[in-house]
């Protein structure tokens, strides 16, 4: 088989493989765009773009549900499970049309659809033909992991992406994961109509998170309904007729739960399976994750690994930033890394948890002085007059610096919110910088002025 020269390669059209696809076609690069399904990744497929739609469709039903409050009548609503998919539907052919659509158009740049495989150094197997180049860049994403559980093959499970294709409304969904993808979906259903249980293995939702914060979540969800099952060791799974058994405590005199669905959110892994990376030198960690320095480069010479296959984030937003550090270094002599950014992300569940830097814990680990504030959300004017005063603020801040070590946003518009403090930290700014600004008033914003007024040494 002959080889075919390009001067790049892209395997996988997620977040950052357009966006690199883009840049080399920009340059004058011969570029090809290898994807073996629906173009745009797990965020416009399976992930962001859906399972928000997903969520406003179920925030709009609550607050419909709640019109006594607001002045009006909220009776009569019933969900009808096919049309809300068909919205969703509609929203993800539009970004993936969208995608593909950019792609198709680019400037020397052949969009070839198949699945890609090394056979050697700089060289890939895809679609019958061998193809070679001296820029080759993996974007190949990650899927859900079907955890060894037993009895998990003698009934029907669902994962983060079939569970979206529901066109009726579960009677009892039991997810097994208590962080936030299933903290997403066991809202969003519970919502539509459907009863929730969560069961989780840890003593406490959202590990990663603070105590006060995963409690609070947990208080939000269990205020709508949904039922948790923490601590649970030994989770296994059987039938019952129509209905599914799971079993989530060791102790036999523990009721098992019985539901008609069971949705899997235990985590992703990636797409590196299959690759045939071995024949390329690229070297992978114990999880099958590409090993990547700081800037996005692996073991082999000329290849780059970016978004969730580099086990260097799992958001749509660190993938898009993989993307910024490779084109930066290969193009705009500006070394750009992995380590200079600030972790951050959102749990959507409503409302919003925004999530900066480091958190209480990881500070008081620390061994430096740290000052701290927080806040209810009941203070927040903005969200009394919305009906929205679950959650509270928290941010934390180096005592000798003045600089804004993290932040916990969990209320009414939480994840935007963050941004303020976020955009502080990266200026490497002082806390002061925020809390002699003037904020608009009534907006939620303004009150993270007076939350930093109200630092106090962490005890």
């Amino acid at each position: 088989m002959k080889n075919e020269s390009f001067d790049a390669i892209i395997v996988g059209a997620g977040q950052a493989g357009p966006a690199i696809a883009a840049r080399c076609s920009k340059e004058g690069l011969r570029t090809a765009m290898i994807e073996r399904g629906p173009f745009g990744g797990t965020c416009v497929n399976v992930g962001c773009i859906p399972t928000k739609t997903l969520v406003a469709s179920a925030r709009a039903i609550h607050l419909a549900r709640r019109g006594d409050e607001f002045g009006f009548s909220g009776a009569d609503i019933r969900v009808e499970m096919r049309r809300v998919k068909a919205r969703k539907d509609g929203i993800v052919q539009q970004s993936r049309e969208g995608v593909e659509g950019w792609m198709r158009g680019l400037k020397d740049t052949e969009v070839i659809v198949g699945e890609a495989r090394f056979v050697a150094a700089a060289t890939l197997e895809v679609a019958g033909r061998r193809l070679t180049a001296p820029r080759i860049f993996l974007n190949v994403g990650a899927r859900a992991v079907r955890p060894d559980l037993p009895g998990i093959d003698e009934v029907p499970t669902l994962d983060n992406a079939s569970v979206m294709e529901l066109d009726e409304v579960p009677a009892h969904l039991v997810i097994v994961g208590g962080s936030y993808i299933g903290l997403e979906f066991a809202q969003m259903m519970r919502r539509f109509g459907a009863e929730v249980t969560v069961v989780e293995r840890a003593a406490q939702l959202l590990p990663r998170e603070d105590e006060d914060v995963s409690d609070e979540i947990r208080a939000i969800l269990e205020r709508e309904g949904v039922r948790f099952a923490l601590a649970s060791e030994c989770i296994a799974l059987s039938r019952d007729g129509k209905r599914i058994v799971v079993g989530a405590q060791c102790a036999s005199e523990q009721a098992p739960i019985v539901g008609s669905h069971v949705l899997l959110a235990v985590g992703r892994r990636p797409n590196t399976d299959g690759l045939g990376l071995e024949h390329a030198g690229v070297r992978t960690d114990e999880r099958g994750y590409v090993v990547v320095d700081d800037q996005c480069r692996t073991s082999a010479p000329g290849v780059w690994a970016v978004g969730d296959c580099n086990g260097r984030g799992a958001f749509t937003h660190t993938s898009w930033n993989d993307h910024e550090i490779v084109v930066a270094n290969l193009f705009d002599d500006d070394p750009r890394r992995i380590s200079d950014r600030i972790p951050c992300y959102a749990l959507f569940i409503d409302p919003a948890l925004g999530r900066v830097g480091i958190t209480e814990t990881e500070a008081r680990a620390s061994g430096r002085k740290v000052l701290r504030a927080k806040m209810p959300m009941q203070r927040v004017g903005r969200a009394r007059e919305a009906g929205e005063t679950q959650g509270f603020m928290k941010v934390l801040v180096d005592a000798e610096s003045e600089k804004i070590l993290g932040a916990a946003i969990l209320g009414l518009n939480g994840d935007e919110v963050v941004h303020a403090l976020l955009d502080v930290m990266a200026a490497q700014q002082p806390y002061t910088v925020i809390s002699r600004a003037m904020h608009i008033h009534p907006t939620v914003s303004e009150l993270v002025p007076t939350l930093l007024q109200q630092l106090q040494p962490l005890d």
